[in-house]
């Protein structure tokens, strides 16, 4: 009998123990900024997706004109997250995220600005309003905020990679551009191998960030409000 007792309450305190163990596991998972990132900004994600402009582009119903003022809004967005990027490439809670070579957009962007508008393409294009606001707010973060930053550059680059090869095949049908790439080099990542891999690199980086909870949530607060400024994009467009 007694022996019997001793057996289920060993069993129990074992159970505790695993339990306990897989609750700090979901705990820690949990706390991790790609984690917090996710959960945080999937109800933004999901309205950024379902604006008037998204879903005509995705069924191929886009002119060149609005494309051309996507591309405009998206040259001045990058500008100024890469140049805020490369101010903050050695801030312990932005360095690990530094990867030129592999996202940075504005070479590219550039090139698809000279397609449609040609060499004097800077002469003939302003930056558009909704544009405006995410820009100085990028250029705000950047100088006073830098831990910040992780939010708008996640916030961009990771839906780029993965939502930008289907974009780039809608825009080539729709507008029929040269199949060779000229017009859509934005979405081209030259030197990313495996986006997939490379976003789960990405994303290990941002979770061994040293940052405490409430920088973390302050990260995901940004976050939306970056959604939001790609969302008045959209709407501004319409």
């Amino acid at each position: 009998m007694s022996a019997e007792v001793e057996t289920s309450e060993g069993v129990d305190e074992s159970e505790k123990k695993n339990s306990g163990a897989l609750e700090k596991e979901n705990q820690m998972r949990m706390a991790d900024l790609s984690e917090l990132l996710k959960e945080g900004t999937k109800e933004a994600h999901d309205r950024a997706e379902n604006t008037q402009f998204v879903k005509d582009f995705l069924k191929g119903n886009i002119k060149k004109e609005l494309f051309k003022l996507a591309t405009t809004a998206l040259y001045f967005t990058y500008s100024a997250l890469e140049e805020e990027m490369e101010r903050n490439k050695d801030h312990p809670a932005f360095a690990p995220l530094y990867f030129p070579m592999e996202l940075h957009r504005k070479e590219a962007l550039t090139k698809d600005m000279e397609y449609f508008f040609g060499e004097n393409w800077e002469e003939q294009v302003q930056c558009p309003k909704a544009a405006q606001k995410y820009v100085e707010r990028i250029h705000y973060i950047g100088q006073n905020e830098p831990e910040l930053l992780v939010a708008h550059a996640y916030t961009r680059y990771m839906g780029d990679l993965s939502g930008g090869q289907v974009l780039k095949k809608v825009a080539q049908r729709a507008l029929k551009l040269p199949s060779t790439g000229e017009g859509t080099q934005f979405y081209l990542f030259e030197n990313v191998d495996n986006a997939q891999q490379f976003k789960q690199l990405y994303r290990a980086r941002m979770n061994a960030l040293d940052l405490n909870m409430k920088t973390k949530e302050r990260i995901v607060e940004e976050a939306n409000k970056a959604f939001e400024y790609n969302m008045q994009i959209f709407n501004e467009l319409d």
